[in-house]
């Protein structure tokens, strides 16, 4: 698992661990790993020696780590030169550095460059480019330069991830000490490109609580149920699905494909599509109701189901329930008129909500906006329920102020009928008695794995990611 703490709490890190170390320390242990991916980025391209670098030096420190990164680089031969943006507030012991090791300053952007390094604003930059720095910028991406970031894309809302105006798009991030929130999640993750952390020293002046966690693979499968000697349906875990309708039937279909990709043990299906279910998925118990399942573990309520009188006494009946539940799609358009908020007050089971941006508004009265995560906990906070924020980065987010960011959602689940199979997945581990925010966060992990799967193949339907689903889940936790 990996953590992205806020500029605040790197900023008291920063500074106690300043006071244990030499001054200028810290800089030079983030040119040293910036200057090795710049040149390990050049060798790629024909080596460093003779390479035209051109540095974008913005004030203050960030302007002084490429400065320092810049020299590096053209000791070992490659041609820096260095554009100063705020010439009367550049590092000036990074400048000298710089021109003792022969580069020099431009005022204009060269006409060749093989590789930019984004110095132009670091964690205390707000809103997007200054118009000049934003024509700089502009040009060398018209020009598809090859671009680095210095420990964050210039331009972007380093808290939240928002991009509310020009910003550096860079191939690769190198970030410092620690993952920053704008690294991993909301619109500027995608301007962050391939993210390297370089250690510092800072991890053990990070006392303040991350700002979200972003789970990798060790997680997923340290979470996963394992089967044993003694594992039958009911210990597997039994998740009742109440999707789709006569007039969705596909989402029955890929909602309860969708659950059978789990670790569930078996699946009841409860609705007006089970001829549809049975003929893809004959192992399925089906039955036209909710109050005649049997006995489940969860529920997974409102993919397809519709917004009748009918659909809405299935969700009643769900919520009434003392088992975990997962509500989708038209469950949550269900939610909007706050008839049955005595229900979801009096339920002490778990929840766990699945919107997209669009529901997302019904439900909290508007958009997410630029701060996703937390938009995300005070949804989460105010329903006491866990969020799923579907997106290109999902965000989980729990009633206790725990938030996830996804790391390997895709575009192409941007589809329909994909949520469906993920509501399924959600369900069918929260039926294996995974903690709510686990299975949330291992839903949407995989999910996102089992798009990548998909999308390799060809364009993506949401019946190709069911399929792919069941390919991501190793044979290990069947």
């Amino acid at each position: 698992m990996r953590q992205a703490w806020r500029v605040s709490d790197v900023r008291a890190a920063e500074e106690a661990l300043m006071k244990t170390v030499p001054e200028g320390s810290l800089m030079q242990r983030a040119a040293a790993g910036l200057a090795r991916r710049c040149a390990l980025l050049l060798r790629e391209r024909g080596g460093v020696y003779g390479a035209r670098v051109l540095l974008l030096v913005g004030a203050g420190n960030n302007g002084g780590d490429a400065l320092y990164a810049g020299a590096r680089l053209a000791e070992r031969g490659a041609a820096v030169r260095a554009l100063l943006l705020v010439p009367e507030k550049v590092h000036r012991a990074g400048l000298a550095a710089l021109e003792r090791s022969g580069g020099r300053v431009v005022d204009a952007v060269p006409n060749d460059v093989d590789l930019a390094v984004d110095g132009i604003v670091g964690l205390g930059g707000s809103g997007g480019l200054r118009e000049g720095a934003a024509e700089v910028v502009e040009e060398l991406h018209a020009r598809r330069t090859l671009m680095v970031a210095v420990d964050i894309p210039s331009g972007v809302e380093v808290d939240t991830g928002g991009v509310r105006g020009p910003a550096v798009r860079a191939d690769v991030t190198v970030t410092f000490g620690c993952l920053k929130p704008a690294l991993v999640v909301g619109p500027a993750a995608a301007y962050a490109g391939e993210v390297e952390l370089i250690d510092i020293g800072l991890g053990p002046w990070l006392r303040a609580d991350a700002a979200l966690a972003v789970p990798d693979w060790a997680d997923i499968d340290a979470w996963w149920p394992r089967l044993g000697a003694a594992s039958e349906k009911y210990t597997r875990g039994v998740v009742g699905i109440a999707t789709g309708s006569a007039t969705y039937p596909g989402a029955a279909v890929l909602s309860v494909g969708g659950a059978l990709a789990g670790p569930t043990g078996m699946v009841r299906y409860a609705g007006s599509a089970a001829g549809h279910v049975l003929r893809q998925h004959p192992s399925v118990i089906a039955t036209k109701r909710v109050a005649d399942a049997g006995r489940v573990q969860a529920w997974v309520c409102g993919s397809g189901l519709g917004t009748d009188e009918a659909a809405a006494t299935e969700l009643r009946t769900v919520l009434a329930t003392s088992l975990p539940a997962v509500l989708d799609a038209d469950a949550l358009t269900l939610l909007v008129d706050g008839s049955m908020a005595d229900q979801l007050r009096r339920r002490d089971a778990p929840i766990v909500v699945t919107p997209h941006d669009r529901e997302f508004a019904r439900l909290a009265g508007g958009e997410p906006g630029s701060d996703r995560v937390g938009a995300a906990l005070r949804l989460a906070s105010w329903m006491n329920a866990v969020v799923l924020l579907k997106g290109d980065r999902t965000v989980v987010a729990t009633p206790a102020g725990e938030a996830w960011a996804n790391p390997t959602g895709t575009p192409a689940l941007a589809t329909g009928g994909t949520g469906d199979v993920l509501a399924g997945l959600l369900g069918s581990l929260l039926a294996a008695r995974l903690p709510a925010e686990r299975a949330a966060v291992a839903a949407a992990y995989l999910h996102g794995l089992a798009g990548r799967e998909a999308a390799r193949r060809g364009p993506v339907t949401a019946a190709d990611v069911a399929v792919a689903l069941r390919e991501v889940v190793p044979l290990s936790w069947r």
